[in-house]
C-alpha cells in the first residue's frame, strides 16, 4: 500500500470537469477572471498546485486568443495550469442543456416523467466528450493521474481508453446513480454502462448509488466478473479491471466553523435576528431544480401551521432559491409555481405584521449565507433525491454553539452520514414532514446539543480533504 502511495505521488494529476474552476465576468467589453470557489475547488487546488496540475473544462465563454492570454496571465494566481475546452453552441445546447441535464440528471434523479431521450443529443454528449478526452490525451505526458468528474463527462473514459490512455484513470459520479428498473429505460444504457468500466476507478456518493450500478453491471453485462476485495468491488469486464468505491464527498469542515465565528457572520446573523424578532427561523435554501423538492417542502409547512396553529407568529420560514436554467421554459413554470405557492400561503396566514414565509429568489454574499445559517433553529433540506447535499453539512458546520435542528430528506446521499444526529424525513410526506417541523420546535436544547456535535463530529472528521486522498 505504502508503495501504491508513493508511486501515486509521482503522478501529474489532469482534473477534468464540465466548468474550469473560474468566475468569468465581462466589464466593459473585457473579460475579468476570477479564481473559483466551493469545496470541490478548494480541495483539489493543493493537490494540482503541489503537483503541477491541470484542470481541463469548458470556461463558459467562446474560447479565443484574448481568453488563453487571460488564462495565461492568471496561471501565477490560480497556482496550476487551466485547458480550455471549446464547445459550439449547438454542443453547448445539445451536450450540456440537452442529454446532460435533459436526460442523464432526470433519469439519475428518479424521475423519468422530466427525461427527454433525444438521439441528436445523444450523439453531441458523445462529441463533446470526446473534445474532453482529446484536450485530456494532449496534456498527457505518459504520467499522470486523470480523475473525470460527474455525469456530464461519462463517456471520456471511453475516448481516452480508444487513445490508449486507458491506466490511471477514475471517475466519480457527484449525483446519486438510479436502480436498475430506472436506468434501464435509458435507450444507450450498455454504451454508459461499458464507459463507465474503461475507468480504473469509479467512486460513488453512498452503498445505495454502489449497489444500483453494481445490480445494473450483473444484469445488462453478465459475462462481467464481480468479486468483492475488502472494501472495494472488483469488476473484470472484456480485458479492462475496475475498482468500485463510495467515497461521500463533504465540506472544509475548519473553514466553515472558523468563518461562522467571524464579526462579519455574527452581524449577518444578527441581521436575521433583528429582523425576524422573537421567532425562531427556519431556513431552506436550494438551486431552483425539481429535484430539491420545494413545493412539497411549502405543502409541508403550509401543513405544519394549519394543524399546529400555537406556533403562528412564533416561526418564519426563510427559503432562498437561487437562480438556475432561468430561461428554460420548465423552469420558469417551476418559479412561478414555487411564487403562487409562496403568495397563497402567506396571504392564507399572515396577521398582525407577522408573514409566515420570507422568500428570496437571489444569491447571498458568503457572510450572509453562514449568518443565515448561524441565525436559523432549524434547516429543511428535503430533496427529493440527492447525491450527497452540502447545504446540510454547511448548516451544521456553522453551528459553533452545538445549537439548531436539521431535517433532512431520507433520499439525500448526506442521511447515510447525518442520520444519527438529523430527523430523517419522506420528501414526499407532508404530514411527517409537517411533524417534523413541530418536533424541531419543541426540541430542548440538551437534545439539540446531543443531535448536533454527533453530526459536526462525523463533518469535522469526513471532511472534503480525506475525500481527496
Amino acid at each position: 500500500m505504502k508503495n501504491q502511495l508513493e508511486n501515486l505521488e509521482k503522478l501529474r494529476p489532469i482534473i477534468a470537469s464540465n466548468r474550469l474552476p473560474i468566475k468569468l465576468e465581462k466589464i466593459s467589453g473585457k473579460w475579468l477572471i476570477q479564481p473559483g470557489t466551493g469545496g470541490l475547488v478548494t480541495a483539489l487546488a493543493p493537490v494540482l498546485r503541489n503537483n503541477n496540475g491541470i484542470w481541463i473544462g469548458w470556461p463558459g465563454a467562446p474560447v479565443n486568443d484574448d481568453l488563453q492570454r487571460l488564462l495565461l496571465d492568471n496561471a501565477a494566481n490560480i497556482g496550476y495550469t487551466l485547458k480550455t475546452v471549446d464547445l459550439a453552441e449547438d454542443e453547448i445546447s445539445g451536450f450540456y442543456r440537452g442529454f446532460s441535464n435533459e436526460a442523464l440528471w432526470p433519469l439519475f434523479h428518479d424521475l423519468l416523467d422530466h427525461c427527454n431521450f433525444d438521439i441528436r443529443h445523444w450523439e453531441l454528449y458523445q462529441q463533446a466528450n470526446y473534445r474532453f478526452a482529446k484536450s485530456i490525451a494532449e496534456a498527457s505526458t505518459g504520467n499522470n493521474f486523470i480523475w473525470v468528474q460527474d455525469y456530464h463527462l461519462i463517456m471520456v473514459g471511453y475516448f481516452l481508453r480508444e487513445m490508449g490512455f486507458s491506466d490511471s484513470t477514475a471517475f466519480f459520479l457527484h449525483v446519486p446513480f438510479p436502480p436498475q428498473d430506472i436506468f434501464i429505460k435509458l435507450p444507450w444504457r450498455l454504451e454508459i454502462l461499458e464507459a463507465f468500466l474503461c475507468y480504473r476507478l469509479i467512486g460513488f456518493q453512498t452503498e445505495r448509488d454502489r449497489r444500483n450500478f453494481i445490480r445494473c453491471v450483473r444484469a445488462l453485462l453478465p459475462e462481467a466478473q464481480i468479486s468483492q476485495r475488502r472494501k472495494y468491488q472488483i469488476i473484470k469486464y472484456e480485458d479492462r479491471v475496475s475498482r468500485i468505491g463510495t467515497f461521500p464527498i463533504s465540506i472544509d469542515f475548519t473553514h466553515f466553523n472558523e468563518d461562522a465565528k467571524s464579526r462579519e457572520v455574527n452581524d449577518a446573523a444578527w441581521y436575521f435576528h433583528e429582523r425576524f424578532p422573537n421567532q425562531k427561523i427556519i431556513v431552506g435554501i436550494d438551486r431552483l431544480d425539481y429535484t430539491k423538492g420545494i413545493p412539497h417542502r411549502l405543502r409541508a409547512f403550509e401543513n405544519c401551521l394549519a394543524r399546529y396553529p400555537e406556533l403562528r407568529q412564533k416561526m418564519t420560514l426563510v427559503e432562498l432559491v437561487v437562480p438556475s436554467r432561468v430561461g428554460v421554459p420548465e423552469y420558469q413554470m417551476m418559479k412561478k409555481q414555487i411564487d403562487e405557492m409562496v403568495g397563497r400561503i402567506n396571504g392564507r396566514f399572515t396577521e398582525g405584521g407577522w408573514v409566515p414565509i420570507h422568500y428570496i429568489f437571489g444569491t447571498l454574499s458568503r457572510e450572509e449565507l453562514l449568518g443565515c445559517y448561524k441565525a436559523s433553529e432549524i434547516a429543511l433540506v428535503t430533496p427529493l433525491k440527492d447525491g450527497m447535499n452540502l447545504v446540510a453539512k454547511e448548516y451544521c458546520a456553522a453551528h459553533v454553539d452545538d445549537l439548531g435542528v436539521l431535517i433532512l430528506s431520507e433520499f439525500a446521499g448526506a442521511a447515510s452520514r447525518l442520520g444519527t444526529g438529523a430527523i430523517l424525513v419522506n420528501p414526499y410526506n407532508v404530514v411527517e414532514v409537517a411533524d417534523a417541523i413541530f418536533s424541531a420546535y419543541v426540541m430542548d436544547p440538551d437534545e439539540q446539543r446531543i443531535r448536533m456535535r454527533k453530526m459536526r463530529s462525523e463533518i469535522r472528521r469526513n471532511n472534503v480533504f480525506r475525500w481527496v486522498e
